[in-house]
């Protein structure tokens, strides 16, 4: 059935199940193997079969399942402990920490029946000689489950008092026990702190960081440290994702979701595991599973998605609400078995303050993409304005209360004065209001609706006049008028509003009108000019003089478009003219008077007479006037209209100043931020990046990358703008060597990149990036996936450097991931790429690489050397046609380390050789190389001081090896030599340290002190 007839063969099967994935598929196989131990008639190899099947029940949704085979080890060791081996009968005491875990998991096993196994655990430990640091440790988790404290502070004590051995747990898994129980206690500084180590890689196993980093999440919100909670998200989900057994470290990723306001991505998690809702392998586990669930879809309830689809477990569909009923109702169940067992209520005390927790935080942006959740019946369009409008009196306040807020809002320009006036409008339906008001209304409601909205302006302007105020009703015109020319009616509109302005201005000379009025007009009139200037094609695209020997005018259409340039710049100072002298003092920032709506003229005026610098190629007085119309509306308490022009700052200074581009950039956010809707807040936050990132603070700009991409997902352009945003979070995240999260963010982008839409461009650093984070992380397979893909894209290039380089990354992955044909193949193909480019250094590097696979694969011995040999002979070649010097120096050091490599490989290549004549016939030619690698590094002075002396060292090595051990210790006092007579710092670095210890060593010396 197995195919397995031996021992070994046992063995070998037993190690390759050991590397399948987690889940029943391993388990199944252990049982076959199992199986097959029996059919051997050897003790022993029962006995391993045995272990074997534990341990993958251990790491497995079948918990429950381990306790059959220990059983029998146990019975097994009881009757003939002599079958078992020192690993076994180690492994055999070791088990006893997982039953005694696993026993409290069920909540079928009586108490008492696990304190009497705690208690055999005890004993037998002490006969074995172990100290009862495990057995601590074990009844602490008892202690700790049924709500003892008193008895759970004692164990906790003891467990940290007794005295490490073989049988405690690593010291990963100990500190997050520990760190679990601070946490517990309210501690979370305390818990953190107790993590750290693992939390920084100086300790893990094959489920540490993993767990600390989930359990570490909620800790990190409340203390408010939310960075860190993020990534560790980031991280530890990529840990956990594809290991079945780590559901409770899953189940803190979908409680971190429901807490931070990421409910589609707790979505995601919950569609990822459908298993984890029915899998009863493991009571305990799955009750807290359930209550993140519960907590998971009373947060969708909560937020009117009741009625959103959701996963949930297998043989029907499920709303958010049914399945919160549902999830809440199977968890309490269980709690209420595991405390009928205990006799204390601690295990739903516990998972009902869990489902009742409150979100940490409203909004944590994850960077990576995510499908918003829906209502499965679509709730009524709402409007949302693009920042929250202040407090207004509500309808029950009285309509004189809402038209004084409405005026209110209208005469500081906010951006709330069109819903304000829309609220009058609602509350005045069957009421008389004075003409004016009912102006406003008109006029008010005219702006909220653009070219829709023109009669509406003629409305208004009739009720001004109704009420008494010809000049307003001249304004609305002229407002009615400007709209007509953004709907592409210029002429038209130019018609109309020359003839208000005339009138305006006889009004104004007869003090009919006040200056408010008149300068609405000639601002209207003005923009309906500047809208004629807007429609021809700025100077940098037209003509210019002596560009041909026709000697047009320097603006497409020839005077005509001059003129009208001139006749806009004319209006444009007309507006100043009139704001400027009632102020008192013409340019001086600040409100015009005590008008903000004036004040908002003169400063849209300077913006206008800014575009025309621009249009003109005066980029510096364009970005002058730009920033004085910013400060200008800054000062008269409209930062919101400051948004505009400190982008167009940016635009124009992102080239010759970005220091001035970032200024600008994030006074837009500052200023403009509140009132930008989701997608212009992406564009600045993404734009920022950019900047950020260009002056090297990584860290910076992925914060801002990261917010781009939220709003863009807000946006609803996740696939567009978020996918921009994502890849350059990405990249910024590897920057900082932060590869789990990058690839997290990476994978979630690629999806939505695509060369139409972002370029192929995008798409292949994506896949760039995303195989260094791989590599980096070890998944070397997938690494030479994408950039392989990357490649391929690249291949289609004029310039090749890409191609090449990635070719030559991709086989590196494959020859970590063991695929060692196809790594030579890419290699070759690198090689290839090299070649043609000219750059002999990675030309000599791949068919380096391609001799080191060689020794590894088919090729063997002998065709290892014909390639390494080969590459000796490019790199001095490529010597001998190069006069120029810092490239010999640098082909120099690379001969050096050939000739070092090939010295390496001739000693490789005869590791498993048993005839001592062709071993050492192999370390002589490798001395020769070696003293070759010297002598090229000597030339090169300082530079190749540690290249030198590792060569060097390295012959010592192949000297005493062949017996020749005088030699060997001239080579290491000559190594010491050269670093006492060297006065660089390289006399004392951390490498040249590491030379000396080695020249001491060979010498038989003490080590010299650091």
């Amino acid at each position: 059935m197995t195919g397995i007839t031996d021992f070994d063969a046992l063995r070998r099967a037993m190690a390759e199940n050991s590397e399948r994935p987690e889940g029943p598929a391993r388990n199944a196989r252990a049982e076959e193997l199992l199986t097959a131990a029996e059919g051997l008639e050897i003790p022993l190899a029962v006995i391993e079969a045995l272990g074997h099947q534990l341990k993958v029940y251990n790491y497995s949704s079948e918990k429950d399942r381990l306790f059959v085979p220990f059983a029998r080890l146990l019975r097994m060791w009881d009757e003939r402990p002599a079958d078992f081996d020192e690993y076994e009968a180690h492994s055999l005491h070791w088990a006893f920490k997982w039953v005694s875990a696993g026993m409290l998991d069920q909540p079928h096993i009586p108490l008492a029946s696990i304190e009497k196994w705690l208690a055999e655990m005890e004993h037998r430990y002490r006969i074995a000689g172990y100290s009862e640091r495990a057995v601590r440790s074990a009844e602490f988790g008892v202690a700790q489950h049924v709500g003892d404290r008193a008895r759970a502070e004692r164990a906790y004590a003891a467990w940290l008092a007794a005295d490490r051995d073989q049988m405690a747990d690593c010291h990963a898994c100990e500190l997050h026990g520990q760190g679990g129980w601070q946490a517990e206690l309210g501690r979370d500084a305390k818990a953190l702190e107790l993590w750290r180590p693992v939390l920084e890689g100086e300790y893990s196993c094959a489920h540490e960081p993993h767990t600390v980093l989930a359990s570490s999440l909620a800790p990190l919100l409340r203390l408010e440290r939310r960075d860190e909670a993020r990534a560790h998200h980031l991280r530890g989900f990529r840990l956990v994702r594809p290991m079945e057994s780590m559901r409770g470290a899953y189940t803190d990723h979908v409680e971190f979701c429901a807490l931070t306001g990421n409910e589609a991505r707790g979505l995601e998690l919950l569609a990822e595991r459908p298993a984890y809702f029915t899998d009863a392998g493991q009571p305990r586990s799955l009750m807290d599973f359930l209550a993140a669930v519960t907590l998971l879809m009373d947060r969708l309830t909560g937020l009117g998605l009741g009625g959103q689809r959701v996963p949930g477990p297998a043989g029907r569909t499920w709303t958010a609400g049914e399945l919160a009923a549902h999830a809440r109702e199977r968890t309490l169940e269980l709690a209420g078995r595991f405390d009928d067992r205990n006799g204390t209520s601690s295990v739903g005390d516990r998972v009902r303050a869990r489902m009742a927790q409150r979100p940490l935080v409203d909004r944590l942006p994850l960077g990576v993409r995510t499908v918003r959740p829906v209502q499965s019946v679509p709730a009524p369009a709402q409007v949302n304005p693009p920042a929250p409008a202040p407090e207004a009196p509500s309808a029950e306040s009285g309509l004189p209360a809402l038209l004084a807020e409405a005026r209110r809002l209208a005469d500081t320009l906010s951006p709330h004065a069109l819903e304000a006036w829309a609220a009058v409008a609602r509350a005045a339906e069957g009421t008389d209001l004075d003409p004016r008001d009912r102006a406003a209304i008109a006029d008010h409601e005219a702006m909220s609706l653009g070219p829709e909205g023109i009669p509406l302006f003629d409305r208004a302007a009739a009720l001004y006049a109704e009420a008494g105020d010809p000049g307003e009703a001249l304004a609305a015109r002229a407002r009615g008028a400007y709209i007509r020319a953004l709907a592409g009616d210029v002429d038209a509109a130019r018609a109309a509003v020359d003839g208000l302005y005339d009138e305006t201005l006889a009004l104004y000379a007869a003090d009919a009108t006040g200056v408010r009025q008149t300068a609405s007009v000639l601002m209207s009139r003005a923009r309906v000019l500047m809208r004629r200037v807007q429609d021809s094609p700025p100077e940098s695209e037209a003509t210019r003089p002596g560009d041909s020997g026709t000697g047009t005018d320097a603006h497409a259409g020839g005077p005509e478009a001059l003129d009208e340039l001139v006749e806009a710049e004319r209006a444009v100072r007309e507006v100043l003219a009139l704001v400027d002298g009632v102020a008192g003092v013409a340019g001086v920032a600040g409100v015009a008077g005590d008008d903000v709506r004036l004040a908002a003229r003169g400063a849209e005026a300077r913006a206008m007479l800014g575009e025309l610098a621009e249009r003109s190629g005066d980029v510096p007085r364009a970005g002058r006037l730009f920033r004085e119309a910013a400060a200008r509306y800054v000062a008269a308490g409209l930062p919101w209209f400051a948004l505009e022009y400190e982008v167009r700052i940016a635009a124009l200074s992102h080239l010759t100043d970005p220091a001035e581009a970032e200024r600008a950039l994030r006074a837009a956010l500052e200023h403009g931020g509140p009132y930008v809707e989701p997608a212009g807040r992406a564009q600045l936050h993404l734009q920022l990046a950019e900047v950020t990132g260009a002056r090297g603070a990584a860290g910076e700009a992925a914060e801002h990358a990261l917010e781009a991409a939220h709003w863009a997902d807000e946006a609803g352009e996740s696939a567009t703008l978020g996918a921009w945003a994502r890849h350059q979070l990405g990249g910024f995240l590897l920057r900082q060597g932060r590869c789990a999260e990058a690839a997290e963010v990476l994978e979630s982008a690629l999806p939505d990149l695509s060369a139409e839409t972002h370029g192929d461009g995008m798409v292949v650093q994506a896949r760039w990036w995303l195989g260094d984070c791989l590599s980096e992380l070890g998944e070397h397979r997938a690494a030479a996936e994408h950039r392989l893909r990357a490649a391929e894209v690249a291949r289609h290039w004029p310039e090749q450097q890409d191609h090449a380089t990635l070719a030559h990354l991709a086989a590196e992955s494959l020859g970590n991931a063991g695929l060692l044909e196809e790594a030579d193949q890419a290699y070759a193909r690198a090689s290839e790429l090299w070649r043609e480019l000219g750059n002999p250094h990675f030309l000599v590097r791949s068919v380096r690489a391609r001799a080191w696979l060689g020794l590894r694969g088919d090729a063997g011995a002998e065709g290892a050397r014909k390639l390494m040999a080969d590459a000796t002979s490019a790199c001095e070649r490529a010597l001998e046609d190069t006069a120029d010097p810092v490239t010999r120096e640098q082909l120099t050091a690379e001969l050096g380390n050939t000739h070092r490599q090939f010295g390496d490989l001739l000693a490789h290549s005869v590791v498993d050789e048993t005839e001592d004549g062709a071993i050492r016939a192999a370390f002589e030619a490798a001395l020769v190389q070696m003293d070759r690698a010297a002598e090229l590094f000597g030339e090169l002075g300082a530079d190749g001081l540690h290249g030198r002396t590792g060569a060097d060292l390295a012959a010592g090595r192949l000297a005493a090896d062949l017996g020749r051990t005088a030699e060997a210790a001239a080579r290491a006092r000559g190594v010491l030599a050269a670093y006492d007579a060297h006065e660089g710092p390289e006399a004392d670095d951390e490498t040249a340290q590491a030379r000396r210890a080695e020249a001491a060593r060979l010498l038989g010396l003490p080590e010299p002190e650091r």
